[in-house]
């Protein structure tokens, strides 16, 4: 689907929740410098699929193969008659993402026979949404002990999404529990539609409308996907046991902007909405950012959008000299300790 990459599907088998059968789609950004030495795997949010292809450049010009997941119902990995992005178990993306890696050691091996430099270690990069998900999978790889056999050394969050935001009653038990009953007997009923307009965060990003980016709007449609009593629950418990605390065994590094801004949808004032996360309560991810592990690092992004590597220009670039300076350390840090391993 896009020049320079290639793509895999694979069967995940019946859909749980009664759509079908399932697939999931890993797409590899084709030629990784012959002197890679690390890979990256990209997870994309809600409303979302892989289409960033500046990211993936960024990170194969610091010495990563770069891989990004579509996961199941979305993006490539949807089929007619499912209902995008929909799940009632967060859980369920466990098996696609551990594939995914399958798929990334055979193909390092692969690259290896070519004549490439051996890949040891794997960074994971997520975005709110998956920016929830990935955490809450490294937390059930480590007490499995899964993370260092899996060379996994690393983790990025692009703003993660880590509470419910909007009025604090949405956040009581009593919240909780009527989103859990209807969930049960009403699971793809909406709870909200998407806007009928052409602003919103949407807006800001296509370059058809008001930003920069190009991508399919079938994937990823302007005003969103509708979201459902179901996959509000399972956000919901996601977010409840994140807050009980993780520990995602690796250095992480989580960006997010320095404000938010209150979403608006008309095309006239859309410019209201170019500096600021529209979408996330920004001091919910600073609140919650210490529950994902004991070695954090947690940098605002001034006048940042929801998602930062598609923010205007100097606060994208901010960004990108934010995630330099991690990745100069974790680099660093990742060679220092197979050094160390070699030498016993």
């Amino acid at each position: 689907m896009l020049p320079g990459y290639s793509q895999q599907t694979f069967g995940l088998g019946p859909d749980p929740d009664g759509e079908g059968d399932l697939f999931a789609t890993l797409v590899r950004r084709d030629e990784p410098s012959p002197s890679a030495t690390h890979a990256v795997l990209l997870v994309h949010g809600f409303t979302d699929y892989f289409f960033h292809t500046e990211l993936a450049d960024y990170f194969a010009g610091r010495g990563f193969a770069v891989y990004a997941l579509d996961k199941n119902k979305c993006g490539r990995s949807w089929r007619e008659g499912q209902t995008p992005h929909f799940t009632t178990d967060v859980t369920r993306y466990d098996t696609e993402l551990e594939r995914a890696l399958d798929l990334m050691e055979a193909d390092a091996g692969s690259d290896v026979a070519a004549g490439a430099a051996p890949r040891a270690d794997v960074l994971i990069y997520g975005h709110s949404t998956g920016g929830l998900i990935v955490p809450l999978w490294l937390d059930r790889m480590r007490r499995r002990g899964d993370i260092a056999r899996r060379h996994i050394t690393g983790l990025v969050l692009n703003s993660p999404w880590l509470d419910l935001q909007g009025p604090a009653v949405l956040r009581t038990a009593p919240a909780g529990a009527a989103i859990g009953a209807l969930s049960r007997i009403r699971k793809k009923r909406v709870v909200r539609p998407p806007a009928d307009t052409d602003g919103g965060y949407g807006a800001t990003l296509h370059k058809a409308y008001a930003g920069e980016f190009d991508y399919d709007l079938k994937w990823k449609p302007i005003a969103g996907f509708p979201v459902t009593f179901g996959w509000l629950n399972a956000i919901r418990r996601a977010q409840i046991k994140l807050h009980r605390g993780l520990d995602v065994g690796v250095p992480n590094l989580i960006l997010r902007s320095d404000r938010s801004v209150r979403e608006v949808t008309d095309p006239e004032k859309i410019d209201e909405i170019q500096r600021g996360d529209a979408v996330l309560d920004v001091k919910q991810i600073a609140r919650w950012a210490g529950c994902i592990g004991n070695h954090s690092t947690i940098v605002p992004i001034v006048d940042a959008k929801h998602d930062v590597f598609l923010s205007v220009p100097e606060s994208r670039h901010a960004a990108y000299r934010e995630l330099d300076k991690w990745l100069d350390w974790y680099l660093a840090e990742t060679s220092d300790a197979a050094t160390k391993s070699e030498r016993g």
